[in-house]
């Protein structure tokens, strides 16, 4: 999260293409930067190996849902980027570039005696080293603190008796990994306080100081100063804040699939009539969900339900950090040849580097059918053909679109931004479920953060030729507090 001790002007600046809703608590702003221009284009298969990366790191042996998954920005598969925020720690503060990450819990930043520790980026940005001893605030975490000890931590957690500090070490898949030790400081972000101003804040959060680190976390082409996790894990940062009262425990996003990208990512409930919900399965380290079929112009696909039930490596997952989307094997035959079925009388099939592709020469809302996934408690997600298909060039005057789902053998399928771009995503953490609706990205939101949902502003949509900073402070309400992210965020994000 981008927390910046800015001054109210600045503050307000950010948000001149953003709308928001406020209730019940006070707000910090957060930016998302540009990774790499558009015009930095990658091939298929590096995608593919991006993901098969990042789904390999999923931490091996280790309970507490610890998952180094990174956050996509925008819907175009080859426009690489990276999404990543800024946080200021310690005291005085300090500035860090972290990656977003839905997929992990803690909040970790790269220490100034790391070892094999990039010393620079290809993101652009220049990268720093939080250092405890040159901050007044900063506690480190003994041994025999609560955190340390409980239950919650995971077995990753270490002690060292000679320097009694509380640290950790996480292996993932494919080699990489972070050593380092927890530490206590100030976290600095700027809050909404009821209708007349905003004042900068803070809040002392654990987070992880890494020492080390190896395999594809030294690669300095995509470089930050550490991590940002999501994950609703206790030690993330969301969970340190709501269980004090002091942000609700619920976040939700509306990624902008057109032109650059952009969008809204608010710790809040986005309030939509159309959102539907379904129950996260339990006891799960990942946003699990449970799908159960699949139609296809609304036709149910041959598919055994028990292909999605989350048991034994298996299940379905909603990951903004995937850049494509996954199918398992059971599911993927039947979904491509529904679809090719449906099409190939105004379309031409064609396989290109071993995926299924067709040249289509109209609109695909006239040649392409509707998709819906069917997920438990009746809530169905409908894809629209740009939400499972993606542009991959141009052969002669006929665009070359493919099938935007992989296929998986075996393991997870996994729904990544070729399906959740253009659609409000709600985590409600407090009710242990997930909601979603199609929606323009670049319209405005209600965020409720209160128990009721009759207590919402809608802030209206914000731009530059208006007084931004009336237009946000008169659709206040008392005791405001959310965390609100703009994102001007660019393409897809690196591992």
């Amino acid at each position: 999260m981008r927390v910046s001790k800015v001054p109210i002007l600045a503050s307000l600046a950010a948000l001149l293409s953003l709308s928001v809703v406020y209730c019940g608590f006070p707000a910090t702003f957060l930016s998302l930067e540009r990774a790499f221009p558009p015009s930095h284009r990658v091939e298929l298969d590096q995608l593919l190996a991006r993901d098969r990366v990042r789904h390999a790191r999923l931490l091996q042996n280790v309970a507490g849902g610890v998952v180094d998954f990174s956050v996509e920005g925008t819907s175009d598969p080859y426009l690489v980027g990276l999404y990543f925020t800024k946080v200021k720690l310690g005291s005085p503060p300090k500035e860090f570039n972290v990656q977003i990450d839905t997929g992990s819990d803690i909040l970790w930043i790269t220490c100034n005696s790391c070892s094999d520790c990039p010393q620079s980026s290809g993101l652009g940005i220049q990268l720093n080293f939080y250092d405890s001893v040159s901050s007044s605030t900063a506690g480190l975490i003994p041994c025999t603190d609560p955190m340390c000890t409980s239950s919650v931590q995971t077995s990753s957690t270490e002690c060292s008796p000679q320097s009694n500090q509380c640290s950790y070490t996480f292996q993932y898949g494919d080699g990489s990994g972070t050593t380092g030790y927890y530490v206590s400081d100030a976290l600095y972000f700027d809050m909404i306080l009821g209708q007349s101003f905003i004042t900068n804040s803070s809040a002392f959060v654990v987070f992880g100081c890494s020492t080390y680190q190896s395999g594809d976390l030294t690669k300095t082409d995509k470089a930050v100063d550490g991590i940002f996790g999501f994950g609703q894990g206790s030690l993330s940062v969301i969970s340190q804040l709501s269980s004090r009262g002091m942000t609700p425990r619920v976040f939700s996003h509306c990624l902008k699939g057109d032109g650059n990208g952009g969008g809204i990512l608010v710790l809040g409930e986005i309030l939509e009539p159309s959102i539907v919900y379904s129950p996260l399965v339990p006891s799960q380290p990942h946003y699990n969900l449970n799908l159960q079929s699949i139609t296809v112009n609304g036709q149910t696909l041959p598919i055994d339900p028990a292909a999605f039930t989350t048991s034994n490596g298996r299940g379905t997952i909603v990951d903004s950090g995937t850049t494509l989307s996954y199918l398992v094997e059971e599911a993927y035959d039947p979904f491509v040849n529904a679809i090719t079925s449906a099409a190939s009388r105004t379309v031409t099939p064609t396989i290109s580097k071993g995926n299924q592709c067709y040249l289509v020469s109209t609109s695909l809302a006239d040649v392409f059918p509707s998709v819906s996934l069917n997920f438990a408690g009746g809530a169905s997600m409908v894809l629209k053909p740009e939400e499972y298909l993606m542009h991959t060039g141009f052969i002669e005057s006929a665009a070359l679109w493919c099938i935007g789902f992989q296929k998986v053998q075996g393991g997870v399928t996994i729904l990544g931004d070729l399906v959740l771009k253009d659609k409000i995503f709600v985590y409600d953490l407090a009710r242990q479920r997930i909601g979603w609706a199609n929606y323009d990205c670049s319209m405005s939101v209600n965020v409720s953060v209160t128990s009721s949902k009759d207590e919402y502003i809608n802030a209206g949509q914000l731009s530059k030729s208006s007084s931004s900073g009336d237009m946000l402070l008169k659709h206040l309400t008392s005791g405001t507090l959310i965390f609100l992210m703009h994102i001007l965020w660019s393409s897809l994000a690196v591992i």
